[in-house]
């Protein structure tokens, strides 16, 4: 008993060092989770849903120590300014830092960490989920390898640098030029105004390290074929050798449905009869456990899930292209989520709050989420699909100006729409949109790819929008939201504030989905759960909750006056108050919610009953 004691009252130590050690930088205000963010651990849980080997891992977030140098400076440092708590970019509260570091410095990183004994054999890989921008790592001060990219996950073998014993150091150098250079990087902007927010520099989301076996499965790619019934599966081997095969059992529950065996790398079916379909009112997921075999013994093995589901557009009695989900019209409603946090910037304070937007997003009587300009971790994408909503994935922007902004389907433009961007910087937006389609694939909840937004960086949009079709034709493309269309991709989607409105069905209804992709705005500020106090704005402002409410009804009575005319789809602007944007379904620290759950989720109610008919 007294050992037991013993250890709480050290444990408990430890853990207040950590508290002395860590405060949120700045005065701004916070959620309610990120008052209670842990401080030893945070986003302590599993990061990678999808391809899950959960014996054999690491998680390095935590107080890391950190330096922001001149940006010539390639050395380590040898002197830290203080604490950086991973994963929350410095320029955020919860970071403990709150300094901007700007495209002439770098931020550097340091930690000296024990591997656990899971992680102590074979092959051990060190993943990143996010880091915003450039990325160099070295273990032990050898230069393992960078990346690029501020919203792709990316993974590096750091085996042959480890050290003997379970001691290891670790450094990472950061350069994010932010909107000084082309690089996607969404809304951040070195002088945040108006819809544009506070730059986000380095790690954003869970580092981590994994164990593997030399031979060992890489990634996984799961496409449903609802009217075959059946799942196209692929598994992605490292050090395969000739006869190896891939075991894949589909489960529900304690059930098997299916057992098959395939190749390493190549594309097979697996027959999944009589599957429930996966849709916002029956969220059905099945798993997955997947073997790597070579002469029948396991090599390699880990767990997935996937779920029959099927998007797709069809034309109704009069012509109209509808968007379909299993085979039915679907009309999809849903509001515009920034995914901002007003103390982590990119980074929910927890995996609940992460969670929280989605939960309330479906209380509300919503059934699907345009993640604007943003990509979320992976466990974002779980949430949607174990609770239900589909999600529209736009590509983060970047490289803006030098091309106009034509709001006006079949309006002829005084000047070119789409911008001529340098070599690299196609470089740029080609590599990270591949990247982020591939890894985020597996997700059923994500049923359109939206490539452009409102013209920014928009360029070679007809063959952008045919190579992400390419990419992917198990899902739709909204080439061009917002704006400059060109009869390219599957949906025409026009924004206007505040009012419903939608493009002409008999000009543009027979070939293209019609769509309403920004609407709305309201605005209510909060006093005490503002960004900053006055000057904040709202496409059109209210005084209090019973005037926004009646507005927004108004809204959605027009709303459902469009659905038969032919609009399949509406977006309403938006999730939460960001920054100075005071036009949320919630206060930027959800804390208010504006509108009561339950009378919006009637309000929405009748969009979801009409019946097209065929």
């Amino acid at each position: 008993m007294k050992r037991t004691l013993l250890f709480a009252g050290l444990l408990m130590t430890i853990q207040m060092n950590f508290a002395q050690d860590w405060k949120p930088a700045g005065s701004r205000i916070l959620t309610s989770w990120g008052e209670q963010v842990n401080v030893e651990k945070p986003h302590p849980e599993y990061p990678r849903p999808q391809l899950v080997r959960s014996n054999n891992w690491q998680n390095l977030n935590g107080l890391w120590k950190y330096a922001i140098t001149p940006v010539d400076a390639q050395a380590i440092p040898t002197q830290w300014e203080g604490n950086i708590l991973v994963p929350f970019a410095v320029e955020s509260s919860l970071s403990g830092v709150g300094k901007e570091v700007g495209k002439d410095k770098a931020l550097w990183y340091s930690n000296s960490i024990t591997l656990d004994k899971a992680v102590q054999k074979n092959k051990i890989l060190l993943h990143f989920g996010a880091v915003d921008w450039q990325c160099d790592v070295f273990i032990n001060n050898q230069l393992v390898g960078r990346h690029e990219g501020g919203f792709d996950p990316f993974t590096m073998d750091i085996s042959k640098f480890l050290k003997k014993g379970s001691k290891q150091d670790i450094a990472i150098r950061v350069w994010d030029p932010t909107d000084d250079g082309p690089q996607p990087r969404g809304k951040q902007v070195n002088h945040p105004n108006g819809i544009w927010y506070t730059p986000v520099t380095g790690i954003w989301q869970t580092v981590w390290l994994e164990s593997v076996s030399q031979s060992h499965i890489v990634s996984t790619k799961q496409t449903p074929q609802l009217d075959e019934g059946s799942l196209t599966f692929e598994a992605l081997v490292s050090g395969g050798q000739p006869g190896d095969q891939i075991k894949v059992k589909a489960v529900d529950g304690s059930r098997i449905l299916q057992e098959q065996l395939g190749e390493p790398n190549v594309a097979f079916k697996i027959a999944v009869p009589n599957a429930e379909e996966w849709s916002p009112s029956n969220p059905k997921l099945y798993d997955l456990e997947i073997q790597l075999l070579r002469k029948g013994k396991v090599i390699d093995q880990a767990k997935s899930y996937f779920a029959m589901r099927k998007i797709s557009m069809q034309q109704d009695k009069d012509g109209i292209q509808r968007l379909m989900l299993n085979n039915k019209f679907t009309f999809q409603y849903g509001p515009l989520d920034q995914g901002w946090w007003p103390d982590g910037l990119h980074t929910a304070p927890s995996d609940e709050a992460l969670k929280f937007d989605v939960i309330k997003t479906k209380e509300m009587g919503f059934n699907m989420i345009r993640k604007h300009i943003k990509v979320e971790p992976a466990r974002w994408y779980r949430h949607c699909d174990s609770i239900g909503m589909l999600v529209w994935q736009d590509m983060p922007s970047g490289d803006l100006g030098g091309n106009n902004w034509d709001m006006q389907p079949g309006k002829i433009s005084g000047g070119d729409r789409d911008k001529t961007r340098s070599a690299i910087s196609e470089q740029y937006y080609r590599k990270e949109w591949k990247a982020i389609m591939e890894v985020l694939h597996n997700f059923p909840s994500i049923v359109i790819w939206v490539p452009f937004n409102e013209a920014w960086g928009q360029f070679k949009t007809k063959e952008i929008t045919e190579w992400t079709i390419a990419n992917d034709p198990s899902r739709l493309v909204n080439s061009a939201s917002g704006g400059n269309f060109m009869e390219t991709g599957h949906i025409l989607d026009i924004h206007n504030y505040p009012d419903a409105a939608m493009p002409d069905p008999s000009l543009f209804g027979a070939n293209q989905v019609l769509a309403l992709g920004e609407f709305g705005g309201l605005g209510l500020p909060v006093e005490g759960h503002s960004w900053q106090q006055k000057d904040n704005w709202g496409y059109q402002s209210f005084k209090n909750k019973t005037e926004l409410l009646d507005r927004y009804k108004r809204l959605i009575h027009d709303l459902n006056r469009l659905i038969p005319m032919g609009l399949s789809a509406a977006v309403y602007t938006q999730t939460t108050d960001v920054e100075v944007e005071t036009n949320g379904l919630m206060t930027y620290d959800r804390k208010v919610i504006k509108m009561p759950e339950s009378e919006l989720k009637a309000i929405h109610k009748p969009l979801f009953e009409f019946l097209i008919k065929r």
